[in-house]
């Protein structure tokens, strides 16, 4: 369940991607744990369910630098931050 909510927190910045991927393995795991003892389901369901947001923030994030990049890609080799910010301005709103 840490593993899952941390992954959530962190998953903007790409560390929570892995995390969660690991949290959710434990997760499923503890969910069959539960099934076989018991106990510990509510905290199980709540890892699993945590590790796969985070997993989707993660790749949400990751889809988003990507079309960012690509799309204002021609506006890294500025003279002047506001070059680069007009360059960027204008390449997303698609002049």
């Amino acid at each position: 369940m840490t593993l899952g909510v941390i992954g959530l927190c962190t998953s903007v910045v790409f560390i929570g991607g892995p995390l969660a991927v690991i949290g959710l393995i434990l997760g499923i795991a503890a969910l069959l744990t539960a099934k076989r003892t018991g106990a510990g389901r509510g905290k199980a369901v709540t890892a699993v369910v945590t590790s796969s947001l985070a997993i989707v923030v993660s790749g949400l994030v990751a889809v988003f630098m990507l079309w960012y990049a690509n799309k204002t890609q021609e506006c890294y080799q500025p003279d002047s931050f506001h070059e680069y910010t007009q360059c960027v301005r204008d390449h997303v709103n698609g002049m």
